[in-house]
């Protein structure tokens, strides 16, 4: 598939995880390494707009949803990968919205701790707009729009998009690019 081909394919879809996800990450604050449970649905229009919805679990179940992220952007094609055929590169740019929406009040409490002077006090069920906000807790300063530098490969009507690292290092640079794949999104 060219990159034309793949961006026809994905558009006017809606395509989410099989199942809940394992994804190694790493905490920001201690270094250390845990396990990231996640169920992610991707929304494409035409315009090369984008929106994911991440809903962040404590459990391998999907049981105890702590957090739900919605992401809001528009996707910079930057070519095809050099090994995988029919791969692209591809930026997603969160320049849209980055909302993070409490699920339980561990979580809140949590990211409470890290005074805010941009955002309000977090509270279960209230959705707040991080963009362009300072937010330790994601790694994010004031006036950055974050982007996630992937890639994605499509194959007998699955999407795939780069796999984390092992090491828990997010896609917040180019130079963090995977290279290599992970579990499809299916068409919903």
């Amino acid at each position: 598939m060219t990159s034309a081909e793949t961006k026809q394919f994905i558009e006017g879809g809606e395509w989410q995880s099989l199942a809940v996800e394992l994804r190694p990450s790493k905490d920001r604050a201690t270094s250390e390494m845990k396990p990231f449970y996640c169920f992610r649905t991707f929304k494409f229009t035409p315009g090369d707009r984008f929106e994911c919805t991440v809903i962040n679990s404590a459990d391998a179940a999907g049981k105890i949803a702590l957090v739900k992220i919605v992401i809001k952007g528009h996707n910079v094609w930057q070519g095809e990968h050099p090994t995988i055929k029919d791969a692209y590169y591809v930026d997603y740019v969160a320049d849209h919205a980055y909302e993070i929406t409490p699920l339980i009040q561990g979580f809140a409490d949590a990211i409470n701790l890290v005074p805010n002077k941009d955002l309000n006090k977090w509270e279960v069920g209230v959705t707040q707009d991080i963009k362009a906000k300072a937010f330790p807790a994601f790694g994010l300063a004031e006036g950055q729009i974050y982007i996630d530098y992937d890639l994605i490969y499509i194959l007998n009507d699955l999407l795939f998009m780069g796999s984390k690292h092992v090491d828990g290092r997010a896609f917040d640079k180019p130079e963090n690019r995977p290279t290599n794949l992970q579990i499809p999104l299916i068409r919903k």
